[in-house]
């Protein structure tokens, strides 16, 4: 796990200092969460057939929650709320759930149909991130 770890930190690790808001951040966040949670997606069903692998998933809502929710219990400033987008991570967990003799817990479907899901959610995002740049655009051209 340690080795899928390593590389799904790796992956959409882009900032843009501080000429971003929050909601900016937030956004380019989400998109490195969903590039890892494809990249499970993807691991998870190319190892579909090796005996004794556990399906991974990645979570982020939980920490994300736990780390807004100290941040308004400090006054809920944006700088607080800054630090907490910025300190929030996603975690990589192995599922014991076994769903054959070979004791390996993918379910392909499921696989494939999430990582349909998460494609759509990274369009929406890139989407808005776009909407914002435009919008941006307009602001300086005007």
């Amino acid at each position: 796990m340690d080795r899928l770890t390593d590389r799904l930190t790796g992956i959409g690790t882009t900032t843009m200092g501080g000429i971003t808001s929050n909601s900016m951040r937030m956004l380019e966040k989400s998109v490195d969460y969903l590039w890892a949670k494809q990249a499970a997606h993807l691991d998870n069903i190319a190892n579909a057939e090796t005996p004794g692998y556990k399906v991974k998933t990645v979570t982020f809502e939980k920490h994300f929650d736990r780390k807004l929710r100290e941040a308004e219990r400090q006054g809920h400033t944006r700088a607080k709320t800054r630090e907490a987008i910025e300190t929030s991570r996603w975690d990589v967990d192995e599922d014991d759930e076994v769903t054959r003799m070979d004791e390996n817990g993918v379910n392909v479907l499921e696989q494939s149909l999430e990582a349909v899901r998460t494609a759509y959610q990274m369009q929406y995002t890139l989407q808005a991130i776009n909407n914002d740049f435009t919008t941006l655009g307009h602001a300086i051209s005007n």
